[in-house]
């Protein structure tokens, strides 16, 4: 059975385009603005909603994104808040919800607590970066029990063995990671990417999703001519930073628009 994730990013192949991903830090500025941002980057188009609990050591993250979630992390938000922005969010729109967490936050919660509070909230599974499926078989159990998704990430630097590994393990989509390092706006994209993709179609994935450096609508274009959703951090941090909601709106909006085929 398909989840309302992979769903989400079918409708959008059956509409010509692609999926667009917006990531938003759970929490900021605050919980109750925070919980407006992801429904008005679903209003906005946005096809699937990933939140980022604050993580003291956030080794994929670039300095906009930092920069929010230590906000956040310096306000006391802890694990249990996740779950009430995330019941918050999904309450309002049917868009789908991921949580993009590091995994030491998972464990410290507890790995079937953690699933069982996030599929009570509505959401619908986790991005793991810092997992690899290999190291994951109890949440890989746990997310089986719980239906909700997994979705592991691919680098260019993946071993064909690896990506077959991923392919088997994740749920929802391939995270295809654009470029090595932290996230965060690039002037190009890099084209290891596009011999990602086509390495992973080669292995039969079928919903791969672009994600590091994606920051403008023409990298968006140029993204749906070979995969199947792309994936927005930094550009939408940095507009509900400046610009609050109705900044985030606009500049969503935008981006969206580069998803057509």
């Amino acid at each position: 059975m398909t989840s309302a994730v992979e769903r989400a990013i079918d409708a959008a192949r059956a509409e010509g385009r692609i999926a667009f991903v917006g990531y938003l830090p759970a929490g900021y500025p605050d919980v109750p603005t925070s919980i407006d941002a992801a429904v008005a980057l679903a209003e906005a188009g946005a096809d699937v909603i990933e939140l980022g609990p604050p993580y003291s050591d956030p080794v994929m993250d670039g300095p906009v994104i930092q920069e929010a979630t230590n906000a956040v992390l310096e306000s006391g938000f802890r694990t249990r808040d996740l779950f009430e922005v995330v019941r918050g969010v999904t309450a309002r729109t049917d868009v789908p919800v991921l949580v993009m967490t590091y995994w030491n936050l998972v464990v410290q919660y507890g790995i079937d607590r953690y699933a069982d509070d996030l599929a009570a909230a509505g959401g619908a599974g986790l991005i793991t970066p810092d997992i690899t499926p290999d190291a994951a078989d109890e949440w890989i159990a746990a997310s089986e029990r719980t239906g909700l998704d997994r979705v592991f990430l691919a680098a260019p630097t993946s071993t064909d063995e690896r990506l077959d590994m991923i392919r088997d393990a994740s749920r929802g989509f391939v995270y295809t990671v654009s470029t090595m390092g932290i996230t965060g706006e690039r002037a190009e994209l890099d084209k290891a990417a596009r011999t990602l993709v086509a390495r992973l179609r080669e292995r039969g994935v079928t919903r791969a999703c672009v994600g590091i450096g994606v920051s403008t609508p023409e990298h968006v274009a140029g993204i749906a001519e070979y995969a199947d959703g792309a994936i927005v951090g930094t550009a939408l941090v940095r507009a509900l930073r400046d610009g609050g909601v109705a900044g985030l709106s606009e500049v969503a909006r935008a981006l969206v628009a580069g998803t057509s085929r």
